[in-house]
């Protein structure tokens, strides 16, 4: 069973409407709800491809039990620690007119020492039987940014490989602790910083960095640096080309998702590249693939390395 834990999921209210009017009463012309966290868009991802996947991490609240309820429907099993606050919520809407989305964030819900304390004792008995266990995406209110890095180190100890996906200090610290693969957040100037930062801190150990570049995803393991492009499409650079910061973040899903398996279960470098380097090509922001482009793009993947640093 592979566990991916996501300890600040949101549920997203999308609004379509004409025209959006400041001080009016606007009418929405079409109404969405679904669930955000990229823990979350990793779990749907590993389910579609048949694997036994938990969702585990902190919901409460009215929006945590809507979280549970969409998960549950895409047939992805649960196990979150309640929390006392509600799970948040965030209001995207489209103006139709402009072409503008305007994007109303509410604030993490802050966690108890008890809650924490809770999250702790459920983490550790998720680990019997897991697999592999998937830490990533922000932090609520109230966890101490060391937190991944305390679960990594749980995981270590029951002899469970970790992916971790997140950035800042929580990434520091979960990097710090060996997880057997980091995959930072490149999304500002300030992670491509920390993410020099964690090359320089992660050289010589077992943990393995995957990076994304313009082309596809570069991997540099123990053994030396590998690379993976899709033949000459410019992958990441056409999604960075997309208006929506949501086209990035669903190859960054897929590239977590497609990574997990084979860490599970001992795939090869090339085969994990392959794998995830298609997956993410071919994975929308809403936790979906497409399996049809997913097959495509296969064979067009190719593989070099490893070549020493």
């Amino acid at each position: 069973m592979i566990v991916s834990v996501t300890l600040n999921p949101a549920v997203y209210v999308d609004y379509a409407a004409e025209a959006v009017r400041l001080g009016e009463a606007n009418e929405i012309a079409k109404a969405r709800h679904h669930v955000g966290g990229r823990g979350l868009a990793v779990a749907r991802l590993l389910h579609t491809f048949g694997h036994d996947v938990t969702a585990a991490g902190l919901a409460g609240g009215s929006a945590g039990e809507l979280i549970r309820a969409s998960l549950a429907r895409t047939g992805v099993a649960t196990m979150f620690t309640r929390i006392s606050a509600e799970s948040r919520r965030v209001v995207q809407i489209l103006d139709a007119e402009s072409g503008l989305t305007t994007s109303f964030r509410e604030p993490a819900p802050y966690i108890t020492t008890e809650e924490l304390g809770r999250l702790a004792a459920d983490y550790r008995g998720l680990l019997d039987g897991a697999t592999a266990i998937v830490l990533c995406g922000s932090l609520p209110v109230g966890l101490p940014v060391e937190i991944y890095g305390s679960l990594t180190s749980y995981a270590a100890e029951a002899g469970v490989p970790v992916v971790l996906a997140t950035s800042g200090g929580a990434l520091a610290h979960g990097a710090a602790r060996g997880p057997a693969l980091v995959i930072p957040d490149q999304a500002s100037e300030a992670a491509g910083l920390e993410t020099g930062a964690l090359l320089d801190a992660t050289t010589g150990s077992a943990t393995s960095v995957v990076l994304a570049t313009d082309r596809g995803v570069q991997a540099r393991t123990p053994e030396g640096q590998w690379l993976a492009e899709v033949g000459t499409a410019p992958v990441l650079a056409a999604r960075r080309s997309q208006p929506a910061e949501s086209e990035l973040d669903g190859f960054r899903d897929g590239l977590v998702a497609g990574f997990v398996p084979g860490i599970a279960l001992g795939w090869s470098w090339p085969e994990m590249l392959t794998h995830a380097l298609a997956l993410a090509a071919s994975a929308s922001p809403d936790g979906e693939v497409d399996l049809a482009g997913y097959e495509a793009l296969l064979p067009e993947v190719s593989v070099t390395g490893p070549r020493s640093d």
